[in-house]
């Protein structure tokens, strides 16, 4: 799969509708992804041992989306043969009182993946850029100097920090790659009247997603500039179709993938007098009765 047509490029503008929610390459349904999606999957098991074992880099991916996008499934289906000992999500739900009296990166920074990990951010810091950008009061009630929270350039200044903070990951061998379900309104709807419907989804389901969901083209925007500020070919962005979950999954294990093959990982190698102990080892371990 060419991943370059979700990669959103860095300093080009960036129009979400030149992006099909539904798109689904050349396959067309669920069936013709399974094998590719299962081909992946141990792939990227692989991958993670290589990853653990030479303990140098670690690799964050970064989910971000609209309510119903598929977040979740995306993660579970993805990373099923992951060992999860080297793996770890956070789920980053509304800061807590110890998360505001630090800087909104901060629980971020806490919860990287160790060397040799993968560590997986369901939302992440980029909502102070995206929620709290739709909804101004919340800026408004953080325990920031007035001057920050009234700047003009606010926005502005985040982004710079947000890319200033990544190229730190970066040049300390944390990998990163961000991916945006783009998932239409009205797919959106259609998963949350699913969630109402069916008992066994109804804990899904919170009459504020109702009401975030009126505020969709204030979000699409947002969503629109946080991505054309902060996609770099370092950090970039991947713009995944999400209305049809089997493809979301596959186009994201297919971005993973292809990602960690460029990430030159090797296995470590053992010096001339390491490999004489191993030898020895050996002979002792054989000639016991």
């Amino acid at each position: 799969m060419d991943i370059e047509k979700f990669k959103a490029e860095e300093g080009k503008k960036l129009d979400l509708k030149d992006h099909p929610t539904d798109f689904t390459d050349t396959l067309t349904d669920k069936n013709a992804a399974k094998d590719d999606l299962k081909r992946n999957v141990k792939r990227l098991s692989e991958l993670q041992d290589v990853l653990y074992a030479q303990n140098i880099y670690s690799l964050l991916v970064i989910f971000q989306a609209m309510d119903a996008a598929g977040k979740d499934s995306a993660i579970e289906h993805v990373m099923s043969g992951v060992n999860p000992q080297g793996c770890h999500v956070v789920s980053f739900k509304a800061p807590s009182d110890e998360d505001l009296d630090h800087d909104y990166l901060w629980r971020c920074q806490k919860n990287l993946p160790e060397r040799g990990k993968i560590g997986i951010f369901n939302r992440s810091y980029y909502e102070e850029v995206l929620v709290v950008r739709v909804h101004p009061q919340i800026l408004q009630s953080q325990q920031l100097p007035d001057v920050v929270k009234n700047s003009p350039d606010i926005w502005k200044q985040r982004y710079r920090q947000i890319r200033n903070w990544e190229d730190t990951l970066i040049e300390n061998g944390v990998h990163v790659i961000k991916f945006f379900l783009h998932v239409s309104k009205e797919e959106q709807k259609k998963r949350f009247l699913s969630r109402i419907d069916e008992p066994d989804k109804n804990w899904k389901f919170s009459s504020r997603d109702v009401k975030e969901r009126a505020l969709w083209d204030d979000y699409m925007n947002a969503y629109r500039d946080a991505i054309e500020a902060t996609s770099s070919e370092n950090t970039p962005w991947y713009i995944i179709p999400a209305d049809k979950k089997w493809f979301t999954r596959l186009a994201v294990s297919e971005v993973i993938v292809q990602k960690r093959e460029l990430m030159n990982l090797w296995y470590p190698q053992l010096s001339p007098g390491e490999m004489a102990d191993l030898e020895e080892a050996k002979r002792l371990l054989e000639k016991e009765l």
